[in-house]
């Protein structure tokens, strides 16, 4: 895994300046800026195995369907013949992964895929997502948790 470490404090309201009207020390935590939301819940332990691994297969769905926008030109490599996805041509498994993604959204419903694809797919920390949401702090952990109950069990994961 990419480790991109860097020293974040703990408080959003920033630093807090002693009665001498000096800096005084602040709480701060080191985090790695390249792991996913996903990962750093399950890493500690706010996610199971299940719940994660039905995450990283909705969001490898949403990578194989390209739905995220593109910058640049595609460089898929090219066809092997009888290769591991010998019976489908690249498009046709683009398409099966759309339609895999677009029933797992449909099976964790309406109010539950908003929090599902902010975190999971666009990869927004949850605080994000609760605010882009116009949520209470620390209620999308339980919604999302729901989600992926749902998703899991859409994608059968044991």
């Amino acid at each position: 895994m990419k480790r991109e470490l860097a020293e974040r404090e703990l408080t959003s309201e920033g630093p807090r300046r002693g009665a001498d009207g000096g800096r005084t020390r602040r709480r701060s935590v080191t985090v790695n800026l390249a792991e996913s939301p996903l990962s750093w819940l399950h890493a500690r332990g706010h996610l199971s195995d299940r719940l994660f691994d039905a995450g990283e297969r909705l969001r490898a769905d949403y990578e194989r369907a390209q739905l995220s926008p593109s910058i640049t030109m595609r460089w898929d490599p090219v066809r092997i013949k009888g290769g591991p996805d010998a019976g489908l041509s690249p498009t046709e498994r683009q398409v099966a992964a759309k339609e895999r993604f677009d029933g797992a959204l449909a099976a964790a419903g309406s109010g539950l895929s908003d929090v599902l694809w902010r975190v999971v797919c666009a990869c927004e920390s949850l605080p994000d997502a609760e605010r882009a949401l116009h949520w209470p702090a620390r209620s999308g952990k339980l919604v999302l948790k729901l989600a992926l109950e749902r998703v899991a069990d859409f994608y059968r994961v044991r």
